[in-house]
């Protein structure tokens, strides 16, 4: 993935220097989000749910923080990356008549504060916080990317963030907003559903991305760096996480997806570059 020269939005809070610990809320959807993720990266449901509801709160206070040339070169790269979906999605839009609200990211450590969605920690991954139009990413996930999760090459952190924006296109569509309306209708199975398409969206949205780079961005994409988007993908699978943690794994308890499936829908807007061809609610296969 060639992006150094890449243009840079600069439209990034760097909250590393901030340190604190404060209680996560099950609010609005950006708490269901944020238990997803957990839930996504392996987490103990029963812990994730304590320390939701129970935490206890400190004050959030100024660090003396010194980057490392490893966490300086990350920075750039999240930059770049933002700011290439900026332009692929300012483009799309554009084309079909529409504005592109841009989110922005936050870059911390540990933990931090949203408006929106509680208090996020990095034990959850990256995620998507409607209420603040912004991705949340600490930029040690980057490590688990290639450690934990065994996914390679550069490509895969910049499928991370182009998912999570594909969540903001989401919010900006609607979609998020009609979704949570549902949870309360809707038994814990049936949800997952709903969560598991939801997901595979993203993942279709982070693969039109691709499909859009040379057209409307001064990055390059590869054919091994769309390999490696697919292997990402499929790295962060509901049924290998599950299979990792646990020796098995149960398809009804499935949020984000198979690895599978997760391949498939990049893999399917890297092909069609089509927004309405990811339509994964009314997918028949996901029914």
């Amino acid at each position: 993935m060639k992006w150094q020269g890449g243009r840079r939005g600069g439209n990034i809070e760097d909250r590393r220097g901030m340190s604190g610990g404060q209680k996560l809320t099950l609010g609005g959807i950006g708490g269901v989000i944020v238990l997803i993720i957990g839930l996504m990266m392996g987490g103990d449901p029963g812990q994730i749910l304590s320390q939701m509801q129970q935490g206890g709160s400190t004050a959030t206070a100024p660090d003396t923080y010194e980057s490392s040339p490893e966490e300086d070169k990350l920075m750039d790269f999240a930059d770049v990356v933002l700011a290439s979906t900026d332009d692929v999605w300012t483009g799309v839009f554009k084309a079909n008549g529409q504005t592109y609200p841009k989110p922005k990211m936050v870059i911390y450590r540990e933990g931090t504060e949203t408006q929106g969605c509680g208090f996020g920690q990095s034990q959850f991954g990256p995620f998507y916080c409607p209420g603040d139009h912004a991705v949340y990413l600490d930029l040690s996930f980057n490590r688990e990317l290639t450690q934990k999760y065994g996914a390679k090459g550069e490509f895969a952190l910049a499928y991370v963030i182009a998912h999570e924006v594909g969540h903001h296109l989401q919010n900006v569509f609607g979609v998020l907003e009609k979704n949570n309306a549902m949870r309360a209708k809707l038994s814990e199975r049936e949800y997952n559903k709903i969560s598991v398409m939801t997901e595979l969206q993203a993942d279709f949205y982070a693969g039109v991305w691709a499909h859009h780079v040379k057209n409307y961005s001064n990055i390059e994409i590869t054919y091994q760096d769309i390999m490696d988007g697919m292997q990402a993908a499929s790295a962060v699978g509901d049924d290998h996480l599950q299979e990792q943690a646990y020796g098995q794994s149960n398809p009804e308890s499935f949020t984000h997806g198979t690895s599978e499936q997760r391949a498939y829908w990049f893999k399917k807007g890297y092909e069609t570059g089509d927004l309405q061809a990811g339509d994964t609610f009314n997918d028949p296969s996901l029914q």
